[in-house]
């Protein structure tokens, strides 16, 4: 996502059930809480993903490093909204961060979620996390292997893909506008 998307990030937060919105913070938040970390923490220093139907974000992977720009260890967090939940969302999701995080150098991914979140624990054993429980809570962890030649050829395709999905989304948009 660009950082001129921050609003659509936003409002997919704020359209996150209260279930989802407790899985994906931790806890219980207020959307002025919502609002203040989309505004002030996301766009610093975290690559999203997201997952449009209709030009509307549905799902979401933030991406973030632990311990400075250039550290080899990264958190990874992701939304799906519950009408898009179990449909391979978030494995596209994790997926798409998974190939991001190697080929910056993260070797080793943390993902973590609440003891009740099954879905997130399936998604990480999937990918071969290894899990541990910490005081009520999943921590996944996934080892990245190291970038190669055709693993930052497949993020700069699918950047580009990416890209273009959302010059001919604009266009569209427009073209229905008139």
């Amino acid at each position: 996502m660009w950082i001129g998307e921050a609003y659509k990030y936003r409002d997919h937060l704020l359209r996150l059930d209260p279930e989802s919105r407790h899985r994906r913070f931790g806890g219980g938040v207020s959307d002025a809480y919502i609002r203040n970390f989309v505004e002030t923490t996301v766009w610093l220093d975290a690559i999203v993903h997201g997952f449009f139907v209709d030009g509307k974000l549905r799902g979401a992977a933030e991406l973030r490093a632990i311990g400075g720009r250039f550290s080899k260890e990264a958190e990874a967090a992701f939304s799906v909204e519950s009408d898009w939940q179990s449909h391979g969302v978030g494995s596209a999701l994790l997926q798409r961060t998974l190939l991001t995080a190697r080929n910056r150098g993260v070797t080793h991914l943390h993902m973590a979620c609440l003891a009740d979140n099954r879905r997130m624990q399936q998604l990480a054993r999937k990918f071969d996390a290894e899990l541990s429980f910490d005081f009520g809570e999943v921590v996944g962890e996934v080892a990245a292997p190291h970038p190669t030649p055709l693993s930052m050829v497949r993020e700069m395709v699918s950047d580009g893909h990416g890209f273009a999905n959302a010059i001919l989304d604009a266009q569209s948009r427009l073209f229905k506008a008139t």
